[in-house]
């Protein structure tokens, strides 16, 4: 059974920026196919649980504070692709809109709850690096 990195959020673990998970139910799918890898780069980049919401603005990942907080998202997404390496991982499926996870939409960088198109780092970095990444919202490419 080949594995497949998986945002830790969408099979219900506690990690998003509220402290909840965001459980999509095509994961008891995946299950029957892939060995399922749980992943969070923001928690394994450093970020507590909760915590306050992070965009990006052009290069950079700003906490709703205005605190920069780029360093802690870079350190998650080189520790995802590091593990995906290891593991000899060619997938992810990953949270759409997040700023780490996000593979078509991201928020605007501005707070206002607009999504633009866009990749967040974590996405962008493993794509970058031949990792084919999807939403939860493509599951179904990968049944």
């Amino acid at each position: 059974m080949s594995k497949i990195l998986i945002s830790a959020c969408l099979v219900g673990d506690k990690v998003n920026y509220k402290g909840q998970g965001n459980y999509a139910p095509m994961v008891e799918k995946l299950k029957e196919k892939y060995e399922l890898v749980l992943f969070c780069p923001e928690c394994e980049g450093g970020l507590s649980t909760p915590r306050l919401p992070n965009e990006i603005r052009g290069s950079q990942v700003i906490r709703k504070d205005g605190k920069l907080v780029t360093r802690e998202f870079e350190l998650g997404a080189k520790k995802a692709l590091a593990l995906c390496k290891y593991l000899g991982i060619t997938k992810a499926i990953l949270k759409e809109s997040s700023p780490s996870c996000g593979t078509h939409l991201i928020h605007d960088g501005y707070f206002q709850g607009r999504k633009i198109p866009g990749m967040g780092i974590t996405a962008k970095l493993l794509k970058s690096n031949g990792i084919e990444v999807y939403s939860e919202e493509e599951i179904e490419k990968l049944l």
